[in-house]
């Protein structure tokens, strides 16, 4: 015979739909409209300690805990500095939050409970006058005044360079260009040889043969053109992120639709939302130099720096050389990036092909465990 329930349990089961239907209807609403509120990221604290214009240098100070807990484990927070200063130098486009997303998960904070003297350089969001910044303006203007603050402030000369993405490539420009106290380069999907990146390689190299044949036949080249007309803004900086991997992005919205009565979940999906969906501009000539200089002429692939006039190149870098790049990136690939290792004069080189894409190789879920470690360690081994 059939079950009849009774009307005890129909009532009951009707209250645990209508609360899951309010708890969702809650969340959505506070995802939607009031997502400040969520939102985990950047609680380590800093001082800034320079800045002009938009650029601003944070600095980390020593964490009040004896032990933090990094993805549910628990980590001993150093008690004596490493003698080497560590510079986190930021790529343009994304906001901060990247590199202090979760308290549980972040990155300024794990490399400061691991000894590192923690400073970062936050190239602020460029408006319609910082159009003239051009890639130059970061690694060979702004480096060496937010240096020459880092130095002041900490008291020692030798520094370690941490660089993401194009902040890699700021690091290994602006060390090649003659800085000898530069001892370490801890480089995270930084890349090269942009021909040599995959998809998006054979279209660089597409764009390129169509460049240089105007070139020729006209003398005409990007910078023959007003910067702000190549301004990107920052809602097309996040939408061209986002479809790196589309199907990934469609994903997340239909997973946080299935888990909308889960508050934590919300929380997580707000955090992360909140890199990917509050990018920053690049400045005209910043992408005019990214188009003639990177995708056209692959400057960076012959070991010579993308500026006008420049003595500076990768023959340079005498730097302790860490490269960290991911299988699965299609914004750097591993042979994009390891390209560089062509060009330097490191003696002590190291190449760390990890599992994860351009954003997971840094700050990604599984990232503290997989690389976070590895990349502290090599660099502790040569701070001292």
């Amino acid at each position: 015979m059939p079950v009849v329930n009774t009307a005890k349990e129909i009532k009951t089961k009707y209250d645990e739909v209508r609360r899951l239907v309010e708890r969702s209807t809650s969340n959505a609403k506070q995802r939607i409209f009031q997502t400040d509120k969520l939102l985990q990221a950047e609680k380590t604290p800093f001082d800034v300690i320079y800045q002009k214009d938009i650029v601003r240098l944070r600095y980390y100070p020593p964490l009040k805990e004896s032990e933090i807990i990094v993805d549910g484990e628990t980590v001993t927070v150093e008690k004596k500095s490493h003698k080497v200063p560590l510079v986190m130098v930021a790529p343009l486009a994304v906001n901060m939050y990247i590199y202090d997303l979760f308290p549980e998960r972040s990155l300024v904070k794990y490399l400061r409970a691991k000894g590192f003297e923690l400073y970062l350089i936050d190239w602020g969001r460029p408006g319609w006058d910082h159009n003239h910044y051009t890639i130059a303006s970061y690694f060979a203007e702004w480096m060496p005044k937010v240096l020459a603050e880092v130095r002041a402030h900490s008291g020692a000369k030798k520094l370690s360079l941490h660089g993401w993405s194009f902040g890699g490539l700021f690091s290994a420009c602006y060390t090649s260009l003659g800085d000898p106290d530069i001892v370490n380069l801890a480089l995270i999907g930084a890349p090269s040889d942009y021909h040599a990146n995959g998809e998006l390689g054979k279209q660089y190299q597409r764009i390129a043969k169509k460049l240089n044949w105007l070139e020729k036949k006209s003398g005409w080249r990007v910078h023959n053109t007003r910067r702000r007309w190549w301004r990107s803004p920052g809602w097309a900086n996040s939408l061209a992120f986002k479809l790196t991997n589309p199907v990934g992005s469609l994903q997340g919205y239909l997973d946080l639709l299935k888990n909308l009565h889960d508050e934590a979940y919300v929380i997580s999906h707000a955090t992360n939302g909140a890199f990917l969906d509050n990018m920053v501009a690049y400045p005209g000539a910043v992408i005019q130099d990214v188009i003639q200089y990177l995708w056209a002429d692959n400057i960076v692939a012959r070991g010579e720096l993308p500026m006008k006039s420049s003595k500076g190149n990768f023959g340079n870098i005498k730097s302790n050389l860490l490269l960290v790049v991911g299988k699965q990136d299609p914004v750097v690939t591993p042979q994009c990036s390891v390209a560089m290792l062509e060009h330097v004069a490191s003696k002590d080189q190291s190449v760390v092909e990890v599992n994860g894409g351009h954003m997971g190789i840094l700050s990604g879920s599984k990232a503290p465990k997989t690389i976070w470690p590895e990349v502290a360690e090599w660099l502790a081994d040569r701070s001292n």
